[in-house]
């Protein structure tokens, strides 16, 4: 590197050491740029024939992590190879204090082997020898390669602290026609590595640390070549200025001191002024250019209206933020409005907890809402009441002559600060708050409560809900975080709530209140009778705030069944450091307690066995004596972070061959190969990229439960006979054969000694008699079998 270059800036860090995630190679660019940069790596593909070999520095200065990030950096650019004998070949090397071949380039001919191979390389440490690695590939060539009739490309990953030279060999390698791409990690010596690399340096000069702008990097130098393309045809290479930073340790006068020296002349001690030095870390910056693809963008032609902003989703997709009242069509482009005939009552919090602020930021909320959605031609009707100890109706639903009306009616509502009795409010609001707007038959319209809190409510709230439902009144709810999972019991469904972490955010909302005014919920499976048991991973590679989003992700999925002890039973078991059943199939007989329940299941913490977990739901969960029915579909919907799960097939497999649904649901970068095992011949899979995001994926969970609810049921799969009883199957229905000592229609009833023996599968006539019974009639569906 140049030394002007090396003078250009110094940045100054009194740390002794310096975090390793740390960039060492800046793009000054835009977010959005170095967005498109990433995207842009994964649209290019290389398929031209050429021979790639990665020389990757095992040395200790490099350190185990580091190479685990160079190995990382190779995987992801073979994703973009064209890998088989006679395109891409693809070759390894480690080297540290010798060079040592990890797989030649004719070894193997597919990208899922060079992958799988590259992943199980073992870190060797010792010196950094890179000259010596260099000459051997100068004296033996490239091993397993075309001798020179294809392009040859060797990519070296290293920290550049050789020990030896590396210009000699580096430019004889580059005389014979190999490419060189020197590679930076951890934290680089620029200097070496800008002797390795071909020309023009700036394009061969990259960092693995950065593996997306690494791999974007080395692929549009490559499509200059011709030895890449990508997939989109308005791609293009741009320059861009970008720093390089190379982490040196320098020394530093400190002060100095009085110190005592012996002088030569004469036989004395004489005083004088000694120097003392410290030793502190600092960058040398290097300016230098980055050609980097992009690719165009969906908001490149700035899709958004009315000072709405562009958010891409990858490089077909976006959406709008939109201002207020403009977020009801795409593009934030018209005006919103309701074209349903709807009435509407929002029903606000006027108690002490919510206070004054808030009370008052609701209003603020119902105002930009009604001047937002009412027009002279709209259907919808507004109707504005505040509850505390007692409702207040402000205005009856449709009572008031135009918007501005409605509007100071609004701002003449009182302040009560009261207690927060919600459950009151919601009764009296359905038989009163709609006052003469309320009609019967076909003309009367959709109705809607809007129930906007931040306070729990101070009584019960479930059953004036569930009557105020019954009504016909959709119930939705808006609220702070803290109290979304009431608002959830109130409203019925997650899809009714619309939370917000900030009071700010509140106003955020109303475009996704217009939405939900005019739509009608899809049901889910709520007729069809079914046990259900949540497997939910609690140990510690899942953390205690990702547990507690499964907790809400479960909370709203059993929002979408009827829980009762005929329809649909739900069980939950949490493992990590054990296994634990947090209730079982008949212990909660109703949706709220379910919900509840779900709440209180407990953090386990340490390493999770999914297999024991299986054998627990098997053995201790779905049996008739804890509550499990006879002739009833049966499912279990695991979710996990993807460790532990290594030993869970064969169990898996057991509940599946006892008539036993499974369900996979991973979560992050989980261990795609054991879930996939785990997941079935049926591949019951659904993978999701981040805990936040489970919420995208409940109509895909509620549609497999749904689609597993209908499939036939063996009667005796899993067997409901208890105490090794026999289940046999006879003309669509079953009966239990017991073995000696037991009785009963399920063999549950012990003989006592002296009795006379009862015949084997009886059961007792309610008269008190002895009726015998030859087999167990199926009952209908959702009814128990016991």
């Amino acid at each position: 590197m140049p030394s002007s270059l090396l003078l250009a800036a110094i940045c100054t860090f009194l740390f002794s050491r310096v975090p390793p995630s740390l960039p060492l190679q800046e793009v000054h660019m835009s977010r959005e740029t170095i967005g498109k940069i990433a995207v842009a790596s994964k649209m290019m593909w290389c398929s031209a024939a050429v021979d790639i070999l990665f020389l990757l520095d095992g040395s200790h200065s490099v350190g185990k992590g580091s190479f685990e990030r160079s190995k990382h950096f190779a995987i992801t650019v073979c994703d973009a190879l064209d890998i088989s004998p006679e395109r891409v070949r693809v070759g390894a090397f480690q080297f540290s204090s010798t060079p040592h071949l990890e797989f030649p380039l004719d070894s193997l001919s597919t990208r899922r082997e060079v992958k799988a191979r590259i992943k199980k390389i073992v870190f060797k440490g010792g010196r950094t020898e890179t000259g010596l690695a260099l000459k051997y590939l100068l004296r033996e060539g490239f091993p397993g390669g075309r001798n020179g009739s294809v392009p040859q490309l060797l990519i070296i990953v290293t920290d550049g602290k050789s020990q030896g030279h590396v210009a000699p060999p580096a430019k004889q390698l580059k005389e014979r026609g190999v490419t060189v791409f020197a590679v930076g990690v951890r934290f680089p010596r620029w200097e070496e590595l800008h002797v390795l690399a071909s020309e023009p340096k700036e394009q061969h000069l990259l960092l693995a640390e950065q593996v997306e702008d690494a791999t974007n990097g080395l692929l549009s130098t490559l499509g200059s070549s011709g030895l890449c393309s990508t997939a989109a045809p308005d791609c293009r290479v741009e320059a861009h200025p970008c720093e390089r930073r190379t982490l040196e340790t320098i020394r530093e006068l400190a002060s100095d001191a009085p110190c005592w020296r012996g002088s030569r002349w004469a036989d004395a001690v004489m005083a004088a002024r000694c120097p003392f030095y410290s030793w502190k870390k600092v960058f040398l910056t290097h300016p230098a250019t980055c050609y980097r693809t992009t690719c165009p963008g969906p908001c490149d032609s700035q899709p958004c209206q009315n000072g709405g902003t562009c958010i891409p989703e990858g490089m077909d997709r976006y959406h709008c933020l939109c201002p207020l009242a403009f977020g009801g069509e795409a593009n934030c482009a018209p005006k919103l409005s309701l074209e349903c005939r709807v009435d509407v009552l929002f029903l606000l919090d006027s108690s002490a907890a919510t206070t004054l602020e808030g009370f008052l930021r609701a209003k603020a909320f119902v105002k930009r809402f009604v001047q937002a959605v009412l027009s002279e031609e709209s259907r919808a009707r507004m109707g504005v009441a505040g509850y505390s100890r007692e409702l207040v109706v402000a205005v009856p639903v449709g009572e008031y002559q135009n918007v501005p009306d409605l509007v100071r009616s609004i701002d003449n509502l009182p302040f009560s600060g009261g207690p927060t009795l919600t459950g009151s409010a919601l009764q009296q609001a359905a038989e009163r708050g709609f006052g003469s707007a309320t009609r019967t038959g076909q003309d009367r319209p959709h109705r809607v409560v809007v129930l906007l809190t931040e306070s729990h409510a101070q009584d019960e709230v479930a059953g004036p809900a569930r009557r105020a439902r019954a009504r016909e009144l959709l119930l939705l709810g808006v609220g702070s975080e803290a109290v979304q999972a009431e608002l959830e019991e109130i409203t019925g469904s997650q899809k009714h709530v619309m939370a917000y972490a900030d009071p700010q955010d509140l106003f955020n909302q109303i475009p996704e209140l217009h939405g939900k005014l005019c739509s009608r919920p899809r049901p889910g499976c709520q007729a069809q009778s079914l046990d259900l048991v949540f497997l939910l991973d609690a140990s510690a590679s899942v953390g205690p705030e990702n547990f507690a989003r499964m907790q809400s992700f479960l909370r709203s999925c059993a929002l979408q069944f009827d829980v009762n002890p005929d329809v649909t039973q739900v069980g939950l078991v949490v493992y990590g450091s054990q296994v634990q059943t947090a209730f079982g199939l008949d212990a909660h007989l109703t949706l709220a307690a379910v919900l509840r329940a779900i709440s209180q299941a407990p953090y386990l913490g340490g390493a999770g066995s999914a297999g024991t977990a299986f054998l627990h739901i098997h053995d201790k969960v779905m049996t008739v004596q804890r509550g499990a029915r006879p002739g009833v579909p049966k499912a279990v919907v695991m979710l996990t972070g993807g460790r532990g799960a290594e030993d869970a097939a064969v169990p898996a497999q057991k509940l599946r061959n006892n008539g036993i649904s499974v369900l996979v649901v991973g979560v992050g970068p989980v261990l795609r190969e054991a879930l996939r095992r785990l997941a079935g011949p049926r591949d019951s899979l659904i993978h999701v990229a981040a805990y936040t995001d489970l919420r995208y994926h409940q109509d895909a969970l509620i549609e497999w439960i749904c689609r597993e609810a209908k499939r036939p049921v063996n009667l005796c799969k899993p067997s409901p006979c208890m105490n090794e009883g026999t289940c046999i199957l006879r003309n669509g229905s079953y009966r239990c054969e017991c073995r000696g000592g037991w009785e009963g229609p399920h063999c549950e009833n012990r003989v006592l000694r002296g009795d006379a023996p009862k015949a084997r599968g009886s059961r007792q006539d309610p008269a008190g008699g002895q009726q015998p019974q030859p087999s167990r009639q199926l009952q209908r569906p959702g009814h128990p079998g016991s």
